[in-house]
């Protein structure tokens, strides 16, 4: 199986931070409303620096979490579908045939470009998600797959997906 680029890391880190802040300003800046207004008659001592220490603690699992991710994000072109293996907490595997893929496109976050990434992503035909995509590939990786799973999916059109 194939694994991502180890850059995709950097990408996930730098998302992870940027939701944790997103959320810890949340937190801490409702624990700060709490303690200055007369919205709650009498605040606890302890409930700025205890919000505080829970946004800490979520940008920690949120960390650990993004860093964790690229050791289980796996992907493999197989005869008969694209198969993808992820997810930290829950295991998921996808498989993909090749007859239910609609069409494939590659994108590239500023961030990606940054990073000197690209996601592939395959929409395919079906009711649950319309979308798998790929991230943390290089942008020749991405094109050499889109161009792949174009060529598998107008291979496989007379076939039954089932």
């Amino acid at each position: 199986m194939e694994r991502l680029n180890p850059r995709v890391r950097v990408v996930w880190l730098i998302m992870a931070v940027f939701r944790a802040s997103l959320a810890g300003g949340f937190i801490v800046g409702g624990a700060l409303l709490l303690s200055i207004t007369d919205f709650w008659g009498n605040p606890p001592d302890l409930l700025v620096p205890g919000a505080v220490a829970l946004a800490v603690i979520l940008a920690i699992v949120r960390l650990i979490v993004a860093w964790l991710r690229y050791s289980v994000w796996r992907f493999e072109v197989q005869d008969d579908g694209l198969f993808i293996e992820r997810g930290v907490f829950t295991r998921i595997k996808t498989v993909v045939p090749y007859v239910r893929v609609q069409h494939v496109d590659s994108r590239r976050s500023p961030l990606e470009r940054t990073a000197g990434l690209s996601t592939v992503v395959v929409y395919t035909a079906g009711s649950r998600s319309a979308d798998v995509a790929i991230p943390g590939l290089t942008p020749e990786r991405a094109e050499t797959l889109r161009e792949e799973l174009r060529r598998l999916a107008i291979e496989s059109e007379g076939e039954d997906a089932v």
